[in-house]
């Protein structure tokens, strides 16, 4: 069938090489060793790699005509194998599509495969801005990967996530129909394909709002205790006049154990936050360093940076680690606020250096709070569930970035509008097949209700009425 499909698609470039095959199956599931244990075997049969919009809907149509399965991939840089084949046939390879379409000030527009850090390099030169946050990734991910299958990062302490209205302006999307249509979201349609992992459309260009370029420096500080260091960075997030892009809490031992780059930095049992703060705002940083007990250990311009600061952050805190020692792994907890420093104080008495706290402060839902990204020393799958029950009947919902479904992930819940769009846009199910549980069971419902969805609200439109069934 392969071979048909290449034949039947001249002009387009295949990778068919069992090793690069399989290379371009994988992202970074392995952060996760149930995912490992689940996912390790799964490989497409083939790489396409488009380089225009209309070598995308050549492909799509002519696998939609002979139901072949399509997996679209970015730099794959994803954590729990949102970009892995898990029905085999085409992964569908983005990268090539790479060009900055238009910059203007305040706004950008790409193709889906452009870097992030290219993205920001030409934005800079050519109107003094850049991309309001970016993930921990960001010197390979994709515009177009991150939107698809990510949600926040640096930047996020002042602008939010992705699921946050304003921080994605347009999506043109191809649908994987009998005839490919191209379709141009905006406003509240964009919740459509954001953060859908590809499973209902091919994102093939992205619109998004820039920020003033800064001349960013990295800082470190140390704190006596955990507490001290959270109570900086959540003060950090609240100073409404710094510019800043980081406010990352790490706990001790953590940064002397995995952190290769600052080895002989941080002082035994010393707790750190890690931060990015625009030049001319660092003058207003003593008062909230004397009052919470901390000091300088480091300032470097990020630019000059060897290794960035925000490469210690974010998803990038685990890699350090798994550097290091390969049991590592971790969660993604979300500490609601205003409550969010009493529950970070009462899970970390609970589980010590078993689950060593890492906090990323941010803005969500207009309010001021933190994600968890704790390591987690791991022994057995059975522990790690009894880890995350207990986080949950504490009032801390886990993103479960050890399953590889959209609902158990970072929706927990089925998103009617995206179901509803994948039937119109997908109606055979051949994009990313097997990540979007609502597509073979709508009725999905977690083990327990939420009050707080990375993305998608409470009040979310019920299947029946998205639908109108």
């Amino acid at each position: 069938m392969t071979t048909e499909l290449i034949a039947a698609l001249p002009g387009i470039v295949f990778i068919t090489d069992a090793a690069l095959v399989r290379q371009r199956s994988r992202d970074f599931f392995w952060y996760s060793p149930v995912l490992k244990r689940q996912l390790n075997g799964v490989k497409a049969d083939a790489v396409a790699l488009p380089k225009d919009e209309g070598e995308v809907i050549r492909i799509l149509a002519e696998c939609h005509a002979r139901r072949i399965p399509v997996t679209p991939r970015g730099a794959g840089t994803g954590n729990y194998g949102q970009a892995m084949p898990l029905k085999g046939g085409i992964v569908l390879d983005l990268s090539a599509m790479d060009r900055v379409i238009w910059a203007k000030p305040g706004v950008l527009r790409a193709q889906a495969g452009a870097k992030l850090i290219a993205i920001d390099e030409q934005t800079r030169r050519e109107v003094g801005g850049e991309l309001r946050f970016h993930p921990s990734t960001k010197r390979t991910a994709t515009i177009g990967g991150f939107i698809a299958g990510g949600s926040a990062g640096a930047g996020s302490c002042m602008w939010g996530s992705l699921r946050e209205p304003g921080n994605i302006l347009g999506l043109r999307v191809v649908t994987m129909e009998a005839t490919p249509r191209v379709l141009e979201l905006r406003g509240a349609d964009i919740d459509k394909a954001n953060h859908a992992y590809g499973t209902n459309g091919v994102i093939t260009e992205v619109e998004v709002p820039l920020a003033p370029a800064q001349d960013w420096v990295d800082l470190m500080f140390g704190f006596p205790t955990l507490m001290d260091a959270a109570r900086f960075a959540d003060a950090l997030t609240r100073a409404d006049g710094i510019v800043k892009k980081l406010a990352c809490v790490i706990a001790a031992p953590v940064p002397q154990q995995y952190f290769k780059h600052f080895e002989g930095v941080v002082p035994a049992g010393t707790h750190v936050v890690l931060a990015m703060v625009a030049a001319p705002f660092l003058e207003a940083l003593p008062p909230y360093i004397e009052r919470t007990n901390g000091r300088e250990l480091y300032r470097c311009p990020t630019d000059q940076a060897a290794v960035p600061l925000y490469e210690h952050s974010w998803n990038h805190t685990t890699l350090q680690a798994l550097k290091v020692d390969r049991s590592i792994t971790y969660l993604q907890t979300l500490f609601p606020p205003p409550g969010h420093l009493a529950l970070v104080e009462k899970m970390a008495a609970m589980f010590g250096d078993e689950v060593p706290m890492h906090l990323e402060f941010v803005r969500f839902g207009g309010e001021v709070t933190c994600f968890g990204l704790q390591l987690v020393r791991y022994t057995t799958e059975e522990r790690l569930a009894e880890i995350i029950r207990l986080h949950e009947e504490s009032g801390c919902p886990i993103f479960n970035p050890h399953a590889f479904t959209l609902e158990e992930g970072g929706m927990k819940r089925v998103d009617a509008r995206q179901l509803a769009f994948k039937r119109e846009a997908d109606p055979l199910g051949l994009l990313n097949p097997g990540k979007m549980l609502a597509w073979d069971n709508p009725a999905w419902t977690p083990d327990a209700p939420r009050s707080h969805y990375m993305f998608g609200d409470a009040d979310a439109p019920e299947v029946e009425d998205a639908l109108g069934e």
